[in-house]
């Protein structure tokens, strides 16, 4: 399987498959529920090729995977068979250990609610919102009919999915409060029933007579259509007695009993109770975003436009979600999706900024590719592959989105179905009445934030790389220039090896590559350069260099053969910013400068320097041990070999 060593990788290195309670994937990330964050190793998976980065936050332990994220989530899933709430997979799996131990605060567990019950929804309901989009520009151009078959079919695909959101809620909610999603399902779909819809029709017309449950209790009804807070709440008022009623039946009549319960008490109750409690909630949470944002809508577009993608990195943007799905419920429009457009696009334009600046092939393809996922709604990979690490891109693309925000928010544009911000995003914003200048504006201030943020990036957004010193310019006698005769090969009981970097020390284990980790290559050392030059760690004679530069292999006069191998997946960069100092053949001594190489310029680009130290003929010595485990000088002892 493609993905099947990452997926071991990352499940060892989240402390283990009994260390997961929840795993949940979004477009770009896994989304574990860990017992013991601690447990886990995240600079291990931040350094693991095919992984962006690892972010902490709203109670999740995050990796970033990108494009793949799903083929990743397959993967571990088919791996380790966790246990799921069903037997229908989705994107939640659950293990089969207990609950975390600890404590979060509440806007960590807010935000925690909130992915878990939107992520596995969010694609299909962005998905719909372009087909909302779309139907609305073929009005436009009168394209389509209202009146034709072709449009109420495709109507219906693109509605029918917000009509039903309470139903699809349900199912996400009740995985979230570890219920049974069918119980629920069942409550949601008593909330929108026919004859509820006709029951709320009723009730508004004049002279409306009230109705009354058992003949006692007066009741409010509401179009729960497309509604976003009552089924949560219902949701979770179900799930808790579920596990009431599950604790104290008997086993032989729980499976009936238990959703029997759960549906009669809950189904009257959110009618009479929750409903009408968080309706209520949700009007003046709609009535207060409406209220600050037609404060000064400049300053609400300059904020969610520069801030957006620090949510993005703190997983605080999951807590905004409700507010724009219930934007769309109550208001029937959502004006603050389209004040989050320039935010994507600023970082689509500081990546093609680095494409047209950079001339390393490496930064180039991912900048290339983040920037084209970009246009999808996607930053991730930009943020975390190219704009943050480089830093200046990222605050370039931070200001020019608030500059696009500002004028956004000045017009006050909206969007008439839920999705991810995007290219997409300006179809959504198109009214019944035909394009307007606000969405003509919404267009122009976010190419001004693309171009913006490309320019910025272009002229001042990456530091220079320093050039590779030539051999003209290392100051360390040449190992060309050296006279000594090429000795005669003896074996000596034991053989010191010196270290050919400083750096710190790190045991073969922990390096993110199977070949060393596994001591396929032999047995050895590894070490976190500080320097930028590889100098020989014996005294012998240089026995191959390969093509790319990036490793280099001597047989000391004592005959232990060693590989020094500059960095892990290295030889993609082939030969750039390594520049060799020697060649085959050459006899030299310890100190003598082998390969220098750009440190900055190869980290850039994407690969960590760690530097393997192999002993390839490991099998002639019964012990081959560290001198230190910590950090090294340049020609300091490192490894003793004993003869066997």
């Amino acid at each position: 399987m493609e993905y099947e060593q990452l997926a071991r990788q990352i499940i060892n290195d989240v402390g283990g498959v009994n260390n997961v309670i929840n795993l949940v994937h979004c477009a770009t990330r896994l989304r574990f529920k860990l017992k013991d964050e601690s447990k886990a190793n995240s600079e291990n998976l931040k350094n693991t090729s095919g992984i962006i980065t690892v972010v902490k936050s709203g109670g999740q332990f995050q990796v970033v995977i990108g494009n793949h994220v799903t083929d990743v989530f397959n993967t571990i899933n088919e791996i380790y068979k966790l246990k799921q709430n069903d037997e229908q997979a989705d994107t939640s799996v659950t293990s089969t250990e207990g609950s975390t131990t600890k404590k979060e605060n509440l806007l960590n567990k807010f935000i925690d609610i909130v992915s878990n019950i939107f992520t596995p929804a969010l694609g299909p309901l962005a998905a719909v919102g372009i087909i909302k989009g779309v139907l609305a520009l073929c009005l436009v151009l009168h394209w389509l009919d209202k009146t034709s078959g072709t449009y109420k079919i495709l109507d219906a695909a693109g509605s029918g999915m917000l009509y039903s959101l309470p139903i699809i809620l349900a199912y996400t909610s009740a995985k979230k409060f570890n219920g049974s999603p069918f119980t629920v399902m069942a409550i949601a779909a008593a909330l929108i029933h026919p004859s509820m819809i006709e029951a709320f029709n009723a009730s508004t017309q004049p002279n409306a007579v009230t109705e009354y449950f058992m003949g006692i209790i007066p009741i409010t009804y509401i179009n729960y259509s497309s509604s976003v807070i009552p089924i949560i709440f219902a949701g979770w008022v179900s799930c808790k007695l579920e596990h009431v009623f599950s604790h104290f039946l008997h086993s032989a009549i729980k499976n009936l009993a238990t959703p029997f319960l759960c549906i009669i008490i809950t189904v009257p109750l959110t009618f009479l109770l929750i409903g009408p409690i968080t309706t209520y909630l949700a009007e003046a949470l709609a009535a207060g975003y409406t209220i600050l944002y037609n404060f000064i809508p400049a300053i609400a577009g300059f904020l969610m436009g520069g801030l957006w993608q620090v949510f993005v990195i703190f997983g605080l943007h999951w807590g905004f979600a409700p507010v724009m799905m219930n934007n769309l419920t109550i208001l029937g429009a959502d004006t603050m999706l389209p004040l989050l457009i320039p935010a994507i696009f600023g970082q689509v334009g500081a990546c093609l900024g680095v494409v047209l600046r950079t001339s390393n092939p490496q930064l180039k393809t991912i900048s290339g590719s983040a920037a084209l996922t970009g246009f999808f709604g996607i930053t991730e990979p930009a943020v975390y592959g190219v704009t943050l690490p480089n830093r200046r891109p990222f605050i370039f693309a931070c200001i020019s989105g608030a500059i696009g925000g500002c004028i956004i928010g000045m017009y006050q544009p909206a969007v008439y179905s839920f999705g991810m911000a995007s290219i997409f995003s300006f179809l959504q914003m198109i009214p019944e009445t035909g394009i307007d200048d606000a969405v003509i504006t919404a267009v122009i201030a976010t190419l001004i934030s693309t171009v913006l943020a490309a320019f910025l990036t272009y002229f001042f957004g990456l530091k220079p790389a320093p050039e590779s010193k030539s051999n003209n310019d290392i100051t360390l006698d040449s190992p060309q220039t050296k006279n000594r005769e090429k000795p005669q090969i003896i074996l000596n009981p034991q053989v010191n090896i010196f270290s050919p970097l400083a750096g710190k020390v790190i045991p073969l284990n922990q390096v993110h590559d199977e070949t060393f980790a596994c001591e396929l290559m032999g047995k050895g050392i590894a070490i976190e350069p500080v320097g930028n030059c590889v100098i020989s760690p014996v005294n012998g004679v240089i026995e191959s260099i390969f093509k790319t530069k990036h490793a280099i292999g001597i047989r000391s006069d004592e005959g232990a053969e060693i590989l020094i191998h500059i960095g892990i997946d290295t030889v993609k960069l082939e030969g750039m910013h390594f520049t060799a100092h020697c060649e085959v053949g050459s006899i030299v001594s310890i100190g003598d400068p082998l390969v220098s190489f750009d440190a900055q310029a190869i980290q850039q680009a994407g690969f960590e320097l760690t530097t393997p130290v192999i002993i390839t003929n490991s099998e002639k010595y019964k012990d081959i041990r560290a001198i230190t485990t910590d950090a090294v000088d340049e020609q300091s002892p490192l490894l003793t070999l004993k003869l066997a």
